[in-house]
């Protein structure tokens, strides 16, 4: 299997962009979109002055427990920079969602719960939630992180989406909201009492 087709197998297909989007990504704006990868891993990831947006992961199942994932982490920490990340709320029936916040909860990712995220996916015009996690070394706000966001919505998701798909995505007003008054329940903090509760 090439790098695409991990991804596309592990990822819902709301989630994936087309392997167009993501070629011309790499080809046009290698400067900040960029990927590793290796037998065992698919790092996707957009990297700009302040911050670094992790597109997608993928570890090998063989593999995984390895630390991998964490010698990745540590290799984007390193750039000093916050590291944004997109992650589909927590589904107890789906061992994978679990996995992968606990996962994220121990690299001292914080859940952004004043910002909403929700785009309708051009591949199956349903509206997916989605929620922020993120990691930062300059303990920067949600307020913050919300720009990011927008930004890397902007650069990336959106970049030559009519082309590609035919159709443009939803503008970033309408996918990203950030509202300090009105929070979300934390998912890490919900996760972790779940596990004691067991």
């Amino acid at each position: 299997m090439n790098w695409y087709e991990k991804l596309n197998d592990y990822f819902p297909v709301e989630e994936m962009k087309s392997k167009k989007h993501m070629e011309l990504l790499l080809e046009e704006k290698g400067d900040v979109y960029f990927k590793d990868e290796s037998p065992k891993h698919v790092l996707m990831y957009a990297e700009f002055d302040t911050f670094i947006f992790i597109d997608y992961l993928w570890v090998s199942s063989n593999t995984r427990g390895q630390g991998i994932g964490h010698q990745l982490m540590n290799k984007l920490k390193e750039k000093n920079k916050a590291i944004i990340l997109e992650v589909e709320p927590i589904d107890y029936d789906d061992t994978d969602t679990e996995k992968r916040l606990k996962f994220y909860s121990r690299e001292g990712f914080h859940h952004a719960r004043s910002i909403g995220y929700n785009r309708r996916s051009l591949a199956t015009n349903e509206e997916t939630p989605m929620e922020i996690l993120y990691w930062s070394p300059q303990d920067d706000s949600e307020e913050v992180i919300y720009g990011q966001m927008k930004k890397m919505y902007e650069d990336i998701h959106t970049y030559k989406d009519k082309e590609i798909y035919g159709k443009k995505y939803q503008p970033s007003e309408e996918v990203l909201r950030y509202n300090e008054d009105e929070k979300s329940d934390n998912l890490l903090a919900g996760m972790q009492k779940r596990k004691k509760s067991n």
